[in-house]
């Protein structure tokens, strides 16, 4: 049953650009692997101890992007938009070569990323999927911002809510559920800042590589770009992306219902290394035909998570 296996690409892709916070050129390869492989990084540029996990015990940053080094301080940075772009695609093995220290931001979003693997499909194995269930509610908080993971028969819902002091902004939310819904405008969502806060992340040695090709830049109540917003809600589809992205840190797809509140990748690492840290807050399944719980017996759902 092919929507239980797990799959790669067919063919390799390459691609280029450069990175948001470093500035430098940056090409990558996606390149097939065998079944039981999963997702890792390879820093070409370094000739040995270069293999990076994107694991959430891996994070050693998540203050403007997500960033995992490996016990040798070998790092890959802003991993995120990729990551999301593999999860809604389905791509559970993968060795992704990378010669310099950030994956490209391309045009701020995922939309290059799942575009490159849409032009050479997916390749299905004959090796069952596994994923993660949510089976008790975990809270994480830090003052205001928050979030919450709460079981779910069949699903995977991300509810989000920001709140930005702009009056563009302001609050936005909004509710995907990723197996189910049309994911194109998350993929589409590019990463954003306010104006005033341009000085402050260049002070930090931070968005080097930054520019209206590749964030949306809000002044007050306008948008600086060309291209104004590719959807009407953009700005919180964005931290949905990013939130994706994060969670496939996990190791495996999950099913559950994520809520999170003025969220950001610290949260989402902190919450997820908080749901993983107690065996009895999830089960790990393997998508064998005489395993599938009943819940899951919904071959629509199963289709999409697989």
């Amino acid at each position: 049953m092919s929507i239980l296996k797990q799959k790669t690409l067919k063919k390799e892709i390459s691609l280029s650009g450069v990175g948001l916070h470093s500035g430098k050129k940056v090409n990558i390869k996606l390149i097939p692997q065998r079944p039981n492989t999963g997702i890792y990084f390879k820093r070409t540029d370094i000739r040995s101890n270069n293999i990076v996990y994107p694991s959430v015990f891996n994070v050693s940053s998540a203050s403007y992007c997500t960033k995992i080094s490996n016990e040798y301080g070998v790092s890959v940075s802003t991993i995120e938009h990729l990551m999301a772009a593999l999860y809604g695609k389905g791509v559970d093995n993968l060795l992704i070569e990378i010669d310099s220290e950030e994956v490209p931001i391309l045009d701020g979003s995922s939309k290059n990323f799942v575009e490159a693997i849409n032009s050479v499909d997916i390749e299905i194995s004959d090796q069952p999927i596994k994923i993660i269930t949510i089976d008790k509610e975990v809270v994480y908080k830090e003052g205001e911002k928050s979030i919450t993971f709460q079981p779910s028969k069949i699903s995977l819902e991300i509810d989000f809510e920001i709140n930005f002091k702009n009056e563009l902004i302001n609050t936005q939310k909004n509710k995907i559920n990723i197996y189910m819904d049309d994911l194109s405008d998350m993929y589409n969502s590019r990463t954003f800042c306010l104006f005033e806060d341009i000085e402050k992340l260049k002070n930090l040695n931070l968005a080097k590589g930054g520019s209206l090709d590749n964030a949306i830049v809000v002044k007050q109540n306008k948008i600086l770009n060309k291209e104004k917003l590719r959807n009407e809600k953009e700005f919180v589809n964005h931290k949905i992306l990013d939130c994706l992205g994060d969670l496939y840190l996990s190791g495996y797809k999950l099913v559950g219902k994520i809520t999170s509140c003025q969220g950001g990748h610290n949260i989402t690492n902190q919450g997820l290394r908080k749901l993983l840290s107690k065996n009895e807050n999830f089960s790990i399944i393997e998508l064998k035909e005489k395993n599938i719980p009943h819940s899951f017996l919904n071959k629509n759902i199963l289709k999409s998570i697989a």
